[in-house]
């Protein structure tokens, strides 16, 4: 397996890819955010100062982020909207199907970051699948590259299979569940993580959490701005969805907020086994 280190950059607010292209600091989740309820909640984000758009072929809300960036006022070239692979797409030329039909769901002539949305082991395709996403990025299709609930394991087939290391493993990550050895891994690979359901999915028991209240007094934020920090300093880039505005701009109002070594180290209590939110097991799981 290659060894990229130090490939990921944070530089004010953008994080700097292994492939030399940069990406926002946080993101905007959009599961759920379907028809023109769904367009008008993506706009309003853009005008919020979103600039990292998370879709999926899954989620069904490509032509909902295209259609929103279409009617923005905000510059195509300013705006990173990513897309993911489902399972029924896995295989070479199914793959690279995908993309095209993704091309054309979204509106646009290239999508900024492409991911496998899970690896789907028994299935096993995702080697080409992953070979399908360097081959699109070679043909413009796509601009960077990664993956999405890939373990250590899935991480090196595909890299010793191609040489090709992803730009960004997206994978669940909260305090309750924070995978500090796949953050490790990332590391030493120069593989960006970001963090799904980063608020966890129980929202309430992790915003109530003692720790997380002691700080959002301490700093006079929110306890969600206490959580999407702690993500921010431990080097991962969080993807919170939210439809509420005000909710929209408290989860991007970050760079007030500082936490200390203490705090991160309060917070780390919350870690426990058999935390996961709904037993999403990369190895087992099908979608």
């Amino acid at each position: 397996m290659q060894v990229h280190r130090d490939a990921v950059r944070d530089v004010g607010g953008t994080l700097t890819l292994n492939d030399g292209t940069a990406i926002p600091a946080v993101g905007l989740g959009t599961f759920g955010f379907t028809g023109d309820r769904g367009v008008g909640i993506v706009s309003g984000a853009l005008v919020r100062g979103y600039r990292l758009l998370d879709t999926a072929v899954g989620y069904d809300t490509e032509r909902e982020v295209g259609r929103a960036i279409r009617e923005s006022e905000v510059p195509r070239e300013d705006i990173v909207v990513t897309t993911k692979i489902r399972r029924r797409d896995h295989g070479y030329e199914a793959a690279r199907r995908s993309v095209r039909e993704s091309l054309y769901r979204l509106g646009v002539e290239r999508i900024d970051l492409h991911l496998i949305h899970w690896p789907n082991p028994r299935l096993g395709r995702y080697v080409d699948t992953w070979r399908a996403l360097v081959a699109a990025r070679a043909d413009g299709e796509i601009r960077s590259i990664g993956v999405s609930n890939f373990n250590a394991d899935h991480l090196e087939r595909i890299i010793d299979a191609t040489g090709e290391v992803p730009a960004v493993n997206q994978i669940e990550l909260h305090p309750h569940y924070p995978q500090e050895q796949a953050r490790a891994l990332h590391r030493r690979l120069g593989i960006l993580t970001q963090g799904w359901s980063p608020l966890g999915l129980g929202r309430r028991a992790l915003l109530a959490a003692a720790p997380v209240v002691a700080a959002a007094q301490r700093h006079g934020a929110s306890p969600a701005q206490v959580v999407l920090r702690w993500h921010r300093q431990i080097g991962s880039v969080p993807i919170p969805r939210s439809s509420d505005a005000a909710r929209q701009r408290e989860n991007l109002a970050l760079d007030h907020l500082q936490l200390s070594d203490q705090e991160l180290e309060a917070i780390a209590t919350l870690a426990g086994p058999g935390r996961r939110l709904w037993g999403g097991d990369p190895e087992v799981v099908e979608k």
